[in-house]
């Protein structure tokens, strides 16, 4: 067990030797709004506007915007390069955190806010996808094997799940300070900055864009995605609505017990487990297959989803999420690491924003449809839908075979103007 927890830490090093020590906390600090807005809009426009159901409509929106418009960013990336796509969304995100905040607090009607969800949603940078992207391209133009590429999905993962803890800890203190528009406010600032600066990495030319070594075709003639992709991506879908279930089911049953202020908690406990069992994924041997490994995490959330269901008190209910964040982390690192291995090298940037939309628009939208379920028939009905949601999973990984490497993902030869590895 020394051995492999040695080996694991050496493979952390030759990632962190490639990107950087400065890039991971960038994407880290750039991913963090995206948490922050997305579980803090529910309690905000609530806030500001008196209506919960309003702000269930307007964050749905908000989530919807960036699900729409997350592959097209990615494809601008393949493009043109994550560079100017990546600082432009940057900054255009700011403004519209912003402009959103402001119309919340203005007290706007219901229309013009969600049209502002929508505008900062479809102006998120999708530097998590983007971040994985070029950490694949950073490794694997150092001949890196398939173990260094699955730890980079593992740490892009973690800091996913860590984000997505510390997202909801900060609109919980920025309540308590006053009002959650403090952190709203936070989070345009780190956008605006740490968005920025992850666009003007020396990292940032890894991911060579596709009109710098070829003319544009048309679309007909862009390679195109294999079934492996998109049945991935149905996977992904499934597991944002298991997750959406999950939460609707969270949220009511601490309703319930009257520990509605221990609901921040519980997803904490969740996705620190998450996120520990994420950065263990690397000791995993390669001859654990990514099609296998996908099928055994699909068929442990199923299982243990059924945990939730029959939970009726809080000992019990930290005790299933915490065995259920446990096979989360695998389960999302393993449909981005059959993404990457099977999309065109050209579309590397465009299959995982894609990938990324795929779970965030499961999730958003069954976060709407599970909590009215879960007001109508109690949180088993919350949690139902997402075990249903697992077991169909389950389905979908059955039928994902192992998948070929795409053309292109051999290592890729390194640019003529250095190593690309940051400060």
């Amino acid at each position: 067990m020394a051995q492999a927890a040695g080996g694991t830490s050496a493979t952390y090093r030759e990632v962190l030797g490639a990107t950087g020590a400065l890039l991971p906390v960038l994407s880290f600090f750039g991913r963090l709004p995206v948490a922050v807005i997305q579980f803090g809009s529910v309690l905000l426009i609530t806030r500001t506007s008196g209506s919960l159901a309003t702000g269930g409509t307007v964050a749905c929106a908000l989530a919807l915007g960036q699900v729409a418009m997350g592959p097209v960013v990615g494809r601008l990336a393949d493009r043109r390069g994550q560079r100017s796509v990546v600082l432009c969304c940057s900054l255009l995100n700011a403004l519209a955190i912003t402009c959103y905040t402001l119309g919340a607090l203005a007290g706007l009607p219901t229309p013009l806010l969600v049209a502002l969800g929508v505008l900062a949603g479809a102006t998120v940078p999708g530097i998590g996808p983007l971040a994985r992207a070029r950490g694949v391209a950073l490794v694997r133009r150092g001949s890196a094997d398939e173990r260094v590429v699955n730890t980079v999905l593992s740490l892009e993962s973690t800091m996913d799940e860590l984000s997505f803890v510390l997202g909801p800890a900060l609109i919980g203190v920025a309540a308590f300070a006053g009002h959650p528009a403090y952190a709203f406010g936070a989070a345009a600032l780190l956008v605006a900055g740490c968005g920025s600066a992850f666009a003007l990495h020396p990292t940032a030319t890894a991911v060579r864009p596709a009109t710098a070594h070829a003319p544009r075709e048309p679309r007909s003639r862009r390679p195109r995605m294999p079934r492996e992709v998109r049945l991935v991506r149905l996977g992904l879908v499934l597991l944002g609505v298991l997750l959406g279930g999950c939460g609707a089911g969270i949220t009511a049953l601490t309703q319930k017990l009257g520990q509605e202020d221990q609901a921040g908690l519980v997803y904490a406990a969740m996705g620190v487990m998450s996120a520990v069992v994420g950065l263990s994924m690397a000791a995993l041997p390669e001859r654990f297959g990514l099609a296998l490994r996908w099928r055994v995490a699909t068929a442990a959330a199923a299982l243990l989803s059924l945990l939730l269901i029959g939970t009726q008190s809080m000992p019990g209910l930290y005790v299933a999420v915490t065995g259920f964040g446990a096979v989360f982390a695998p389960n999302l690192i393993t449909g981005f690491g059959l993404t990457e291995r099977a999309v065109p090298r050209e579309r590397l940037a465009e299959g995982m924003t894609f990938a990324a939309s795929a779970f965030v628009g499961g999730q958003a939208v069954t976060l709407a449809v599970a909590g009215r379920l879960a007001e109508s028939h109690g949180p088993a009905a919350a949690f139902t839908v997402g075990s249903v949601a697992a077991a169909l999973a389950f389905g979908v990984a059955l039928l994902v075979k192992a998948v070929p490497a795409a053309p292109g993902v051999t290592p890729v030869a390194a640019t003529p103007s250095g190593s690309g590895r940051g400060a």
